[in-house]
């Protein structure tokens, strides 16, 4: 997949991965402020320890994400880590709402990235990882690269 010049990413959620099972992805909008926006396109913001919340009233909310306060922002610049709603259709919030109510399934964002000017958030339904299931992707993840490195060699 080639990406356009108007696809760039601005934050992303690299331990995502690692602690959980991706089982599906949804792409979401945003609802920011101007600071916001201004903050993120110079890569201020921070996906650790964030995650997804489907509120009674149907919202999507983002919880716990960080935008760094804009460094020529004054007065009006917004809070750190405030909640941000999440904008999706309404099919989507309710398939989401059922997948984060089954036992064992949460809804985590995977990063935040400029679509056509407009910021889109990547939010993923996951499953935690037990800590032997990670030390067997990591396992696996070296035995993949070590047969890499001899193909490599070989040709």
């Amino acid at each position: 997949m080639s990406k356009k010049k108007s696809d760039s990413e601005l934050v992303s959620n690299r331990k995502a991965t690692h602690d959980y099972e991706i089982l599906e992805t949804y792409e979401a909008g945003i609802a920011l402020l101007g600071t916001e926006i201004k903050s993120l396109r110079g890569h201020g913001g921070s996906l650790q320890d964030s995650y997804v919340l489907v509120t009674d009233s149907g919202d999507v909310i983002l919880k716990n994400a960080s935008i760094a306060p804009y460094r020529f922002g004054n007065l009006f610049n917004h809070e750190e880590r405030r909640d941000r709603k999440l904008l999706l259709h309404k099919r989507e919030i309710a398939k989401l709402k059922s997948l984060s109510q089954e036992k064992g399934l949460t809804l985590i964002p995977l990063g935040m990235y400029l679509k056509n000017g407009f910021v889109k958030v990547k939010v993923a339904v996951a499953k935690g990882k037990r800590a032997y299931d990670k030390r067997a992707a990591l396992k696996e993840r070296e035995h993949k690269r070590d047969i890499d490195r001899a193909m490599k060699d070989h040709s």
